[in-house]
């Protein structure tokens, strides 16, 4: 049973640095977005292309702007890091308990 406790700790850990990641590049990509950016650079293209994904959506649910700050990022950010505290920890309780770690 050990093995399945491991097995999750470390589905955990590698979605957890997965996430940390992917919330610096949100906000790199809000940073940027801030100064109207080269639409033809190549770093501009990759930040637009992995983080509206997640933006579209969220756009979608609470309507693209509030006033003149588009607060997507912002839902996007909080939504990984109550992922972090709440999906990611739980799951690493759950490999300790089977006896991982």
């Amino acid at each position: 049973m050990f093995i399945i406790g491991d097995l999750i700790i470390a589905v955990a850990k590698i979605l957890d640095i997965v996430l940390e990641v992917y919330k610096w590049v949100v906000i790199i990509a809000a940073l940027i977005s801030w100064v109207n950016p080269d639409p033809y650079n190549p770093i501009v293209r990759f930040l637009h292309a992995v983080t509206e994904p997640a933006f579209r959506p969220t756009r979608r649910l609470i309507g693209y702007r509030l006033g003149p700050i588009d607060i997507s990022p912002l839902i996007v950010i909080l939504v990984i890091i109550f992922t972090q505290l709440f999906l990611i920890k739980s799951l690493i309780k759950l490999g300790y308990k089977l006896g991982g770690g």
